[in-house]
């Protein structure tokens, strides 16, 4: 029997099988770099149209880690998206260099080298340089083996020039911001509660709080009246006894700060007889107080309101001192007494409720968590915790203590520490968001409201109810930190104990700043950091004013002002523009990053620094919990892209329903591994049917002249609405519609069909038959248009691709889409759906023996004769050997031809194969291309 393997057109392709990512990726990356790729490609599209996208800071303290590399790459298919737009995406990645996590870490390494005690013994100013040096050298160090990795996930970005918060630069534009703010009358001084981290002595913002769940005990605590006869007369009744207030409080400690009791001035408050003591309760809480506390005899003398109790004093449980009842409009009905134990030192609304009363931020609470002197004698000294358990042993004993248990609640934690925070009074700088800003008359709360009703979309939408119960909610801003490792807040003292700090004052310390950078704080003299200063042009400055009688304040500015003032210190100082279309980060930054670049860009432009939002959930493990190393359930991002690849993470990211938090375990890598080995195995079988395809070929003009009723022209049909449907995707920020699109593309419409439709005549047509080129100019044009909407998921293998079809030094990310704009005829829709009926019948007809489709024919119902117009593909698209159409026939029928003789070429039994000259079984079809084939390749005697 003649061999005939030689005359087919077998597949054939560089484009390698196994993809080898982990050696390949780092090849690609190499080009790249040596390419300068990233300012190639924006210096050719310096006239295009600009998406200004501007990147969120990453804290630069340690290796990227999972959530890092969801963001990084989700970020970067927003940018090569927009690069296939023809638009110029300027991307500058930028890190967070100040502030406490790296500091704390720093101290922490010095303590285990020894070296502590040296470093105390020095002078506090030194010791602060010496400290902010290790800082530096440690963030600078981390923002390396940062970039390296996010680097290595094949991010397109400025590596070359990126932003870094320590930079000399960067710390003098955000002062000069600063200095805007200033001006606009929102920053004061003032002493007042504040988050307080007693294992790192510093005041914390709302950004840097973690709820974790925390037991404490929950105390109902009556304090005695100082008046009987002035209650009696409240209440319209005679008393042999004095009657209590009873309050409630999870914080036992903060009741040596107690200096009032608030009621709210519309309730109605009983007087109540509970077990024989008599206690004042507000009247709708009496019947769930005595529950709580265990009542067994409960009885109501009279009634009153609770603006007649204001006024009332009673005696502090154990502090000499008389406290008073107030009014305050955080006073609820939903938990506790009606009654609330007031400290103005340890808490927002009590400092709200006390200042208005004229009462004192009184803080008995030293920075590092123990009692002053300002307390009985048998708690100074005493850490606040332990006191919760004297305190209660005390006011036991003394009879104060009506009712205790312990309770679980979710309680404020320092974010690096992970030890609980507290509400402490201390001197602080602020943003106050209910002040005016000067510019525009209203405040900052107002102006971010109004903005995130009308001037932000977000994605998803949720987003916006999020942001507006924050803004609605957050308190003022406080800026200032008593820590080291950071930008000084430039304020000094005057000799009268006054502060100095002026817009003007400010901009000549942020020139110096900007030469010397934020050190000169810490080394130069207050006239040598004021030498661009001008007092007598300066309204603001005091009279007699001399720079050398000043001295310099040590608070540091919240890393989070730093942060929030990139879009000025970065995009306005580097002209990059204003505002952003788009900022994208983790949800946890709606009240982070997101809110106060919001309140900044507002109170110093009244716009604000960006037109969208998008949010990530958080990667979570599989079964939902929080990663992390004490778990054990961390996963390394540098082990995963040895294992698998940066394409195959890419992939995973991309369909990913990333609105929601993440679950992430090996399984799901694998799993995406292989759905990207069946993606890279369908371009590759077009690639590898590409290789006779001349190269002057027009293939783009040629798609034009596709027959609409050819499966050439269904497969064009097809990628145009995908194209369509991807581009789209990727506009609205839906990247798992775009995967999922391109994955069924790949696997059934390609695979699953038109790969099989048209390999008989791949390989056995002569090569330059007219249906032979015009699928591998469909092919050719799936392949340029897949490795094209694959890019800003699959990065290095689209590039790949790309590079196997098209010579010299090129990439897929320098091209933009192809436009494919193709209507396919109407009537696939119902070829399509009798191909279904088809498959039925055969697949029913291997019970009868027929089991190869090629050993079938078919006939084919035809009523309307639709079909026959498409009888020149429906063999191939069915898998058979023959079809016919019949417009009488009611239902498929399947025609069993094994007895038939079948083609040795091409394995089918068409109704032409005869035994031919050379012995062998071969269709004409086949006939005809091995004698071509002999012609062009005799053989030689």
């Amino acid at each position: 029997m003649p061999e005939y393997r030689d005359t087919l057109q077998l597949p054939a392709t560089d484009f390698a099988m196994k993809a080898n990512l982990s050696q390949s990726e780092p090849k690609t990356l190499q080009r790249f770099t040596e390419m300068n790729f990233y300012d190639r490609v924006n210096s050719a599209r310096a006239n295009a149209p600009i998406f200004r996208f501007h990147d969120g800071p990453p804290y630069a303290n340690g290796p990227i880690h999972v959530g890092h590399m969801v963001n990084k790459v989700l970020k970067d298919m927003v940018v090569r998206s927009r690069l296939l737009e023809g638009m110029r995406c300027p991307y500058t990645p930028g890190w967070d260099c100040h502030g406490l996590p790296i500091e704390h870490r720093v101290l922490t390494e010095l303590s285990k080298k020894g070296k502590m005690k040296e470093l105390d013994a020095l002078p506090v100013n030194e010791r602060r340089v010496a400290i902010r040096a290790a800082c530096a050298s440690d963030a600078v160090k981390f923002i390396q083996v940062q970039a390296d990795g996010m680097k290595r996930l094949l991010t397109f970005a400025d590596y070359e020039h990126p932003y870094r918060t320590l930079d000399h630069v960067y710390e003098g534009a955000t002062l000069e911001l600063f200095a805007t703010l200033v001006e606009q009358d929102i920053v004061f001084r003032e002493r007042k509660p504040v988050h307080w981290s007693i294992a790192n002595r510093t005041a914390l913002a709302e950004a840097e709080l973690e709820y974790e769940d925390r037991e404490d005990p929950s105390i109902w605590v009556d304090f005695e009246a100082a008046d009987r006869e002035a209650v009696a007369k409240v209440f319209g009744v005679e008393l042999d006894s004095t009657p209590s207030f009873m309050i409630w409080t999870t914080t036992p400690w903060t009741l040596p700060a107690n200096l009032a009791i608030a009621v709210g001035g519309a309730y109605n408050y009983s007087l109540v007889r509970i077990d024989g003591g008599e206690s004042i309760i507000a009247s709708d809480m009496v019947e769930k107080v005595s529950k709580a506390v265990g009542a067994q005899k409960v009885e109501r003398l009279a009634e009153t309101t609770g603006d007649k109790l204001v006024g009332l004093q009673y005696k502090h449980p154990f502090c000499d001192r008389v406290g008073k009842i107030i009014a305050a409009p955080h006073v609820t009905l939903e938990d506790g007494t009606g009654l609330v134990h007031t400290a103005p030192g340890h808490g927002e609304e009590d400092w709200r409720a006390g200042r208005k009363e004229g009462l004192e931020a009184y803080c008995p609470v030293r920075d590092n968590g123990t009692y002053d002197d300002t307390v009985p004698e048998w708690l100074r000294g005493v850490s606040i915790w332990e006191a919760n358990k004297t305190i209660l042993e005390h006011i036991t004993k003394s009879g104060h203590l009506v009712h205790h248990l312990m309770f679980t609640h979710s309680y404020p934690h320092d974010w690096r520490s992970k030890t609980p925070v507290i509400f402490r009074a201390t001197e602080q700088w602020f943003i106050g968001v209910d002040r005016k800003v000067k510019n525009s008359g209203r405040t900052i709360r107002e102006l971010a409201s109004e903005a995130v009703e009308s001037k932000i979309e977000f994605v998803p939408e949720w987003g916006r109810n999020r942001m507006r119960g924050m803004i609605a909610s957050r308190p003022d801003w406080c800026l200032s930190r008593q820590r080291s490792w950071g930008l000084p807040i430039p304020a000094f003292k005057l000799p009268d104990g006054s502060t100095f700090m002026t817009p003007a004052s400010i901009r000549a310390v942020a020139k110096v700043m900007r030469e010397r950078g934020s050190d000169a704080w810490f080394k130069l003299a207050p006239h040598e950091l004021l030498a661009h200063y001008n007092s007598a042009q300066d309204a603001a400055a005091p009279k007699d004013f001399n720079s050398a009688s000043l001295e310099k304040l040590f608070d540091i500015f919240d890393v989070w002002f730093e942060a929030g003032s990139s879009w000025h210190s970065v995009m306005q100082e580097r002209g990059q523009g204003f505002p952003a279309e788009l900022y994208l980060e983790g949800s946890d930054q709606h009240r982070g990053w997101f809110q106060l670049s919001l309140l900044l860009a507002l109170a110093s432009t009244g716009q604000p620094p960006f037109r969208r939002l998008v949010t990530h959930g958080f990667v979570v493990d599989k079964d939902g919990k929080k990663m992390s190393k004490s778990l054990g359930n961390t996963i390394d991002v540098e082990n995963i892209l040895k294992e698998f690849g940066a394409d195959v993470c890419r992939w995973w990211v991309s369909g990913l329903a990333y609105e929601t938090d993440i679950r992430m375990d090996l399984e799901f890598l694998k799993t995406a591994g292989e759905a990207y080995r069946k993606v890279r195995n369908t371009v590759r079988f077009l690639l590898s049917n590409l290789g006779d395809l001349p190269a002057t070929t027009d293939w783009r003009g040629a798609c034009k002249s596709v027959e609409l009723e050819s499966i050439d022209g269904w497969v064009l049909g097809e990628l145009s609405r995908l194209e369509k449907v991807v581009r789209e995707a990727y506009a609205r920020f839906d990247f798992r519609a775009a995967h999922l699109a391109l994955y069924a593309f790949c696997n059934e419409t390609l695979s699953s069909m038109y790969c099989v439709a048209v390999k008989d005549r791949l390989y056995c047509d002569q090569p330059d038959s007219h249906r032979r080129r015009r699928s591998q100019i469909a092919m050719r044009a799936c392949a340029e248009t897949l490795c094209r909407l694959l890019a800003p998921i699959m990065a290095h293998t689209a590039d790949e691709i790309y590079r196997s079809m098209n010579a010299g030094d090129v990439s897929v990310h320098e091209q933009t889409y192809l436009n494919i704009q193709y209507q396919a005829h109407a009537d696939w829709t119902k070829v399509m759906d009798a191909r279904a009926a088809a498959l039925k019948a055969l697949e029913e007809a291997k019970a009868r023996g027929v089991e190869n489709t090629l050993d079938a024919g078919l006939v084919m119902p035809d009523a309307d004769g639709t079909l026959s117009k498409f009888a020149h593909d429906f063999a191939d698209i069915c898998g058979v050997s023959r079809a016919t159409f019949d417009q009488t026939a009611s239902a498929v029928q399947v025609i069993d031809l094994r007895q038939a003789p079948r083609c040795e070429r091409s394995r089918r039994r068409d109704e032409s194969v005869c035994m031919r000259s050379d012995g062998g079984l071969l269709s004409q079809r086949d006939f005809d291309a091995v004698t071509t084939f002999k012609t062009l390749h005799p053989v030689s005697t």
